[in-house]
């Protein structure tokens, strides 16, 4: 079912630090030429995203800015939106690609231990061992598909070949926030 919503909460200009920032999506590109743009969003839910009428958005490089949403639409899971301020397609064409946060103080709180559940961004740089404790490397994203969710993993060693592991739990076994260690029934050779 489409939703159309507005959203009228100004944002606070705040500034926060990138540690203090939780990824929520990124922007895919414009979407038709009134300035809308799609979205790529982290959550399990699109409403976790979209209970955030403020988004944090950023090129990569540690600077972050508010936007506010003016308006949006979900189809079949698919997220467009439209930035107030942006009223055509080449001001939605530099959008692409910037990440989309939210201050993890706007989150709700949990457990340091990861025992309550975790957000993405705190499984990145986690390392990545199996039952027979050979090490994969360290996760550097998480992708979301149409059947599961599934974890990048780097490398260590030298050769810095990224392996794709299934984020489902047949495979995790384990994930240990204090420790930054996730346990997989995975083996080195798949």
């Amino acid at each position: 079912m489409a939703r159309n919503k507005k959203l009228h909460k100004k944002a606070n200009i705040n500034q926060y630090a990138t540690e203090c920032m939780v990824p929520m999506g990124h922007v895919i590109g414009p979407f038709g030429i009134l300035g809308w743009v799609k979205i790529s969003h982290y959550t399990e839910h699109i409403e976790s995203l979209l209970a955030h009428p403020v988004w944090w958005l950023s090129k990569g490089d540690d600077t972050w800015s508010a936007i506010n949403i003016a308006s949006y639409h979900v189809y079949n899971d698919k997220l467009v939106v439209v930035f107030e301020g942006c009223h055509d397609r080449t001001q939605a064409t530099q959008l692409k690609g910037m990440q989309i946060a939210v201050p993890r103080d706007q989150l709700p709180h949990l457990a340091e231990n990861g025992k309550d559940g975790y957000y993405w961004s705190d499984l990145i740089g986690t390392s990545v061992f199996n039952l027979q404790n050979e090490e994969f490397g360290n996760v550097i994203g998480l992708l979301r598909t149409g059947a599961n969710d599934v974890l990048q993993v780097q490398s260590v060693r030298g050769d810095q070949k990224e392996r794709l592991i299934p984020f489902i739990d047949q495979v995790i076994v384990d994930v240990d926030l204090e420790a930054r260690k996730i346990t997989v029934d995975w083996g080195l050779d798949y």
